[in-house]
């Protein structure tokens, strides 16, 4: 039977509840005595709403459901996936080539954009599942009292009033206000972050505790770890604490990428910049009396040159093989983007439980006759040896914590998990550390339960013994032992320490406290925790040492959170405990206003608005529920913070990748758009014709560009601080390098095109040709963007020489096959001028390497 605290009999209609309750009255229960809190609901905790009455409240207030909350329909989801600087530019392109005539290139251009628009529009379609996971979670079945009868129904037919039966293992269907416990334990982790169940207690509670410690209530999607008991339900759907946080979920917008933010800047910086010397070709042509037709033409031959058609598709690439090897290193992607922001975070606001720690106990230390043994392991696996190996004393000890006790641990799909309370579980897996088994327990035959009043547990067994667990205080009131100094010393340090003892009752004196006070003698003490994860610091340091803060975000207790901190050699100031769910959404705004780019980490419902909200979000495999899933950008398969610190490697790696095919696609595309500009000013034929500009772009960005996105990571790229968020794209360096090249291929290529022997379409040809093997020496200087030479040798990429082996077949075809002579316009040539473009691509590799030279003297002088 469950212990009835309290007890209302309501003078009033059971049907006539106030539905139109103050907010202060919603949220205000768990500070109200149970008999102020029934009739405000109308009800009677004994026998429940009538069938009636609770028909007619489902009608009133809907089903116990969380509402549905949906974005823009999938047209305007998709449209806005063009919604971008660099997509105008590229629809531009298309249109201008087709202006010109060229209808396979300017296909290829728009199939470009569809294709990134499509994986867009499906990666964002992905995110909306959070709120569908949400929904999910209210979907099971409660044991509700109406009519007086306890029965089954679905949790979604739950109304305010109702009296809810809990057992143990039930999932908490709505908001309740317990009435009645039976050492009822609920497992809150989820929502709060509370690391050890909660018990549970009808008595009210301060009006302003906190979500975790009101200790009256029972809140919707917990679940109950031990005991039962009843309570009233005083929240459903969208009233629930799980319905603020699904609210808080579909009302926070999602930020841009950093690559996305700067990408749109220097998208848009290049439409202007190709605008303008389109116009200005033109503008220029006709007043030196050419025809404005051909200027026109001459004017887009510029922009199509000048607009790299290959980068969508470079970046797509790259992201694509970044989330390839993050998912080899545990780290799974739900968003493209989401690679390269890890590269640029500066700030990781990480959880505590199942992050930073095991979120399993795990006893610690045993300390029995007065000797110290260390247990070592971790998590629920009874593996792992126990220093100095255990005597009689510790033996006893640990027995008593297997007897004492009503939990297991089971071994299910090679991981093992806690059956019942973990504190329980953390002491089975302890004693069978030392051997010890349940079967070493004599059988049990009556027992004082652990009560939140009564602060321990006794256990009587066979032939008279009594063994007790709990508080050290408690226990010492049996035992008269008064020196708790090494439980103090133990407890300082963050490890929750209990008591053992061990009495015998004549098998005709009742279990009872009074008869054990005084005839127990103390076997030791047991110090658990939820150990951190050693892997886990060892990355927080790698982290640290990258120049990325650590912060840990908890709703655990400040004294737990801090002496994990310390493990971690976190200082008090990036420590946050007791958080809710808005305050770590304010958390991570404020970080994001101060101008960092932040990575969230969480496991729980309560991390979802504050993972939707962050640059990155990044999600528990594992341990963590389905909501937070969803709402991340990341998911990490084994729950480790180490993953997470690989992934920022990776992240940071892309990120190199991606400026090195910029860098090493614009000054082509600046060169291509610089010959035409050049050739209009000073009144000459066109060294190379729009239709050679697209055939140089599409194929040289696939066959060589994108062989840079295969590189692999650089050694230093984890002993860099992480870039500033507000520095562009492409810093003045590099910028400078990127006209230096262009240059250099603007002067080979006019100086090629005037010395070449012969018609004007081998001019063509040549000078051709001296971009594309410029390019191909240009390559091997964009491996390393500082360095001299690439640290990494050239079988760490072997696309790169299948890239030039391609390349090189492509512009002999494009030479002498007639069919390409003719669709180009272009003429063979002898092996004199591939002597000239070898001779230019030689120069623009050795005058990039002089500048890396330059500026790393440069640099260190300065």
């Amino acid at each position: 039977m469950i212990e009835q605290t309290e007890r209302v009999d309501v003078g009033l209609r059971r049907g006539a509840m106030p539905l139109a309750m103050a907010e202060r009255e919603r949220s205000a229960h768990h500070g109200l005595p149970v008999h102020e809190v029934v009739p405000l609901v109308g009800t009677d905790v004994t026998t429940g709403l009538t069938g009636e009455v609770a028909a007619r409240r489902l009608a009133e207030l809907g089903p116990n459901a969380l509402p549905e909350q949906r974005g823009p329909g999938w047209v305007r989801r998709l449209l806005a996936q063009f919604h971008n600087p660099l997509i105008y530019v590229l629809l531009g392109a298309a249109a201008l080539t087709s202006a010109l005539g060229e209808v396979v290139d300017a296909s290829v251009v728009l199939a470009v954009v569809l294709v990134n628009a499509l994986v867009g529009y499906l990666q964002e379609a992905r995110a909306e599942k959070a709120l569908d996971a949400l929904v999910a979670m209210v979907r099971t079945e409660a044991t509700v009292v109406r009519d007086g009868v306890a029965t089954r129904i679905a949790s979604d037919e739950l109304v305010p009033g109702d009296v809810v039966v809990l057992e143990e293992g039930d999932q908490v269907p709505a908001d309740l206000r317990v009435v009645a416990v039976r050492e009822l334990r609920v497992d809150e982790s989820a929502l709060t972050g509370e690391s050890q169940p909660v018990a549970k207690d009808p008595l009210p509670v301060p009006h302003d505790a906190v979500l975790a410690d009101r200790t009256s209530m029972a809140y919707s999607g917990t679940l109950v770890t031990s005991g039962g008991g009843r309570g009233v339900v005083v929240g459903t759907g969208g009233d629930t604490e799980i319905g603020r946080v699904h609210r808080l979920v579909g009302s926070t917008r999602t930020v841009q990428t950093p690559l996305t933010r700067k990408l749109a800047r220097f998208s848009m910086l290049l439409t202007w910049v190709i605008l303008g010397l389109a116009v200005l070709s033109a503008v220029v042509g006709v007043l030196r009396g050419e025809p404005v037709a051909g200027m026109v033409t001459a004017a887009v031959a510029l922009a199509v040159g000048a607009i790299p058609e290959g980068l969508p598709a470079a970046v797509t690439v790259t992201l694509a093989i970044g989330v390839s090897r993050m998912a080899r290193r545990n780290a799974i992607i739900r968003r493209l983007p989401a690679v390269e922001t890890l590269g640029s975070t500066t700030v990781i606001c990480t959880d505590k439980t199942g992050t930073l720690t095991a979120n399993a106990m795990t006893v610690r230390w045993v300390v029995a006759d007065g000797v110290r043994h260390e247990v070592t392991g971790v998590g629920y696996t009874p593996t792992g040896p126990i220093h100095p190996e255990v005597g009689s004393a510790a033996r006893e000890c640990l027995l008593a914590g297997t007897a004492c006790n009503d939990a297991d641990v089971v071994e299910r799909d090679g991981a093992w998990i806690a059956v019942g309370d973990p504190t329980e579980a953390a002491l089975v897996v302890a004693a069978r550390k030392a051997g010890l088994s349940t079967a070493d327990v004599p059988a049990r035959v009556d027992e004082l339960a652990f009560t939140s009043q009564r602060r321990f547990m006794a256990t009587r067994h066979t032939g008279g013994v009594v063994y007790l667990k709990g508080a050290v205080e408690r226990i010492a009131e049996f035992t008269g032992d008064t020196d708790h100094t090494t439980a103090d010393e133990l407890a300082a340090r963050g490890l929750r320490v209990l008591a053992l003892a061990k009495a015998h009752l004549p098998e005709d004196t009742e279990l009872t406290e009074e008869a054990l006070r005084g005839h127990a003698r103390p076997l030791g003490l047991v110090a658990m925790h939820d150990p951190p994860r050693p892997e886990a610091q060892a990355a927080v340091r790698a982290c640290r040492d990258a120049g990325i803060e650590v912060r840990m975000i908890t709703g655990d207790h400040r004294a737990t959170a801090r002496a994990i901190a310390a493990h971690f050699d976190l200082p008090d100031d990036a420590v946050h405990a007791r958080v809710s769910p808005e305050e770590k959404l304010r958390l991570v705004e404020g970080l994001q206003a101060d101008g960092h780019v932040v990575a969230m980490t969480g496991d729980g419902v309560n991390d979802a608005p504050a993972l939707r909200r962050a640059d990155i979000g990044v999600a528990m495999g594992r341990g963590g529920t389905e909501v937070a899933k969803q709402a991340a950008d990341m998911v990490l398969t084994d729950d480790d913070f180490t993953t997470i610190r690989a992934a920022v490697e990776e992240g940071r790696a892309v990120f190199d990748n991606l400026r090195k095919f910029i860098i090493w696609t614009l000054p082509t595309n600046m060169a291509e758009g610089l010959v035409i500009l050049t050739a209009i000013l000073l009144g000459t034929a066109l060294p190379i014709l729009p239709v050679q500009v697209l055939w140089i772009n599409m194929t040289t960005a696939v066959a060589l560009g994108l062989t840079l996105a295969f590189e692999p990571r650089e050694p230093d790229v984890m002993h860099r601080p992480p870039l500033p968020p507000s520095l562009p794209l492409l810093t003045g360096a590099l910028l400078h390098r990127i006209l230096l090249v262009s240059a250099v291929l603007l002067a080979g290529s006019f100086a090629a095109f005037h010395l070449a022997d012969g018609t004007v379409d081998q001019a063509r040809t040549l000078a051709v040709n001296v971009f594309v093997t410029a390019q191909i020496a240009y390559l091997f200087n964009c491996r390393s963007l500082h360095n001299l030479r690439p640290r990494v040798g050239l079988r760490a990429n072997p696309w790169l020489p299948a890239g030039i082996a391609l390349t090189a077949a492509l512009q002999l075809l494009f030479t002498y096959a007639p069919f390409m002579n003719t669709l180009f316009h272009t003429a063979p040539i002898g092996w004199k001028d591939w002597a000239l473009a070898a001779a230019i691509a030689t120069v623009a590799y050795a005058v990039v390497e002089a500048e890396k030279w330059w500026r790393r003297n440069h640099a260190h002088r300065t």
